[in-house]
């Protein structure tokens, strides 16, 4: 288990600088940013604005390109995020993140990290179950926590969609809005925001 690990409800590099800058302050170093969940949507958009929001931060990053399952296999790329202090996993594909981390050497680096961050679709799928974007039910996350699930961006949730995953959990839930965060740190779970939990805590 990683020693911090920050589930963002979403807003990646938008709409959480305040606690973006919290976690950064007691992590100096460069930041890796795996835009992996964008690959089919638009990466470039949200590498730019990882940009914007380094020099409104004053902090250096630098881009981890993994896209796929090859890029995911390459040990540069699994160097890069261990010699980062902080990695942030940001896209809206949970699907796409898992199918392309799974037992690879990139996900091992992450999953050894001391600080990971992952947001809106990425921090669903970190979790494990993980929330399927495509119909609200469950399926297998990556594991990086486990023993609770992620809606994350959950102000976007149709009242009848929450209901039925709501309904389908055999396992906690948490409702993660743009702006809050779920964290686990050394043991200890914590909220930031407006999180709503369904069920208790994990105790692992």
């Amino acid at each position: 288990m990683t020693q911090l690990v920050v589930l963002q409800g979403g807003g990646p590099f938008t709409a959480n600088d305040e606690y973006d800058a919290q976690i950064l302050s007691v992590h100096p170093g460069y930041v890796a940013i795996l835009p992996t969940a964008e690959a089919f949507e638009n990466p470039d958009d949200l590498v730019q604005s990882s940009v914007a929001w380094a020099k409104r931060l004053g902090v250096t990053t630098k881009l981890c390109a993994v896209y796929s399952r090859a890029d995911a296999r390459e040990e540069s790329f699994a160097t890069m995020i261990s010699q980062a202090a902080v990695v942030y996993v940001v896209g809206d594909s949970p699907i796409h993140l898992r199918s392309t981390l799974k037992d690879t050497v990139v996900f091992d680096a992450i999953a050894a990290h001391s600080c990971v961050v992952a947001t809106a679709g990425s921090a669903a799928a970190m979790c494990d179950p993980m929330v399927d974007p495509r119909g609200g039910a469950f399926a297998l996350g990556l594991g990086l926590v486990s023993g609770i699930a992620a809606i994350t961006e959950s102000e976007k949730w149709p009242e009848e969609r929450l209901q039925r995953t709501l309904s389908l959990a055999n396992t906690s839930v948490a409702e993660i809005p743009t702006g809050a965060a779920l964290m686990y740190q050394d043991g200890t779970w914590s909220t930031h925001g407006a999180v709503v939990l369904h069920g208790p805590l994990p105790t692992n």
